[in-house]
């Protein structure tokens, strides 16, 4: 049998339970379209599903099994892949707690050990929330370097953040600011770079043109506000440059998201979180996708969060979930495409 006999196998994870997530998970499953795109590995407990499945208003059909020694799928039925319950109580809505984290947790790592094997072909999971994570026992700073420890990538990743036709990568992550600039390295801003013209590539882009932003205030004002653009940034632009990159800066960080919006760039590369992320999120909260970068499979959420002030009220919008689904199941079909990839 040959990889492009069959579509692409997702696992979606339903997120925090005591968050927003299983409603999405719920809205995004109810629409029969998505089990035509993909076939489908819902991992869960049962109080989860039907949590979401009551605040959303709507029910998904599933086959249930207990153990992954037993998946199967279904043409347009979605597996439930039974979890065991994290604590005898439900978590409480809103708020934060070692159960809510180890359901969440649990999920995560039995879908990335499903990737490992090659079982399933990429990842979609509902918001998460990092603190509940670090209750249940998660070490590494996010859910990312979770992953990526357990699938024992030792090269570098990056989320990457794409709102539209615009993407972002980011030089740091999820660490405090007062460490960052200690972090803005030649070869972190090279890599930084890398991993994105090479994701975008693979989405079709030949040429991505990418725009570098600066860490310091204008960019660093020639070295009056800092000098990393002097010393880190501009030299790594400039072997980037040379390798063939369309990569230009650094660009001041207050401007370059209004160049970048007006399609003037294919992505942006900033150097920590909410240098980007805010920017990024004005620009279309409702639809952002958030995705895993240097991963073996294609592993992608919404860019919004957990959203504990309307858990349980049954409004939670599914248009960024919806995207990232898309988007996985592009990016996980493409590889099965491949003249490389066999079926499993």
């Amino acid at each position: 049998m040959t990889s492009n006999a069959r579509k692409p196998r997702l696992a979606v994870l339903l997120g925090d339970p005591a968050g927003v997530g299983p409603e999405m998970a719920v809205k995004l499953l109810a629409r029969a379209e998505n089990a035509t795109t993909a076939d489908l590995l819902l991992i869960a407990p049962r109080s989860a599903l039907a949590s979401g499945e009551r605040f959303a208003g709507a029910r998904v059909a599933t086959t249930e099994i207990n153990d992954a020694a037993n998946l199967r799928f279904t043409p347009g039925r979605i597996t439930h892949l039974v979890q065991p319950e994290p604590s005898a109580v439900s978590p409480a809505l809103g708020a934060c707690s070692e159960s809510a984290g180890a359901a969440a947790l649990n999920a995560l790592a039995l879908a990335t050990e499903l990737a490992r094997q090659g079982r399933i072909d990429g990842i979609v999971f509902a918001p998460l929330n990092k603190h509940s994570l670090r209750m249940a026992g998660m070490t590494e700073e996010d859910e990312l370097r979770f992953m990526q420890t357990r699938f024992g990538v030792e090269t570098f990743t990056c989320e990457f953040n794409i709102t539209g036709n615009l993407w972002t990568s980011r030089v740091t992550s999820h660490v405090p600011v007062r460490e960052v600039a200690d972090l803005i390295t030649p070869q972190a801003v090279r890599a930084a770079v890398h991993i994105i013209d090479s994701a975008l590539r693979r989405a079709g882009i030949a040429q991505p043109r990418i725009a570098v932003s600066g860490l310091n205030p204008h960019a660093g004002d020639g070295g009056s506000i800092g000098r990393e653009e002097i010393e880190v940034i501009a030299p790594a632009v400039e072997g980037l440059r040379k390798e063939g990159l369309d990569a230009t800066g650094p660009w001041s960080p207050d401007t370059v998201f209004i160049a970048a919006r007006r399609g003037d760039f294919d992505a942006v590369v900033s150097m920590y979180h909410d240098q980007g992320q805010i920017a990024m999120k004005l620009m279309g909260f409702e639809k952002g996708v958030t995705l895993h970068g240097g991963l073996p499979v294609p592993v992608a959420t919404s860019a919004s969060g957990s959203a504990f002030d309307i858990a349980g009220k049954g409004i939670a919008r599914v248009d960024g979930l919806q995207a990232a689904f898309d988007l996985c199941a592009r990016m996980a079909g493409q590889k099965l495409r491949e003249p490389a990839a066999v079926a499993v």
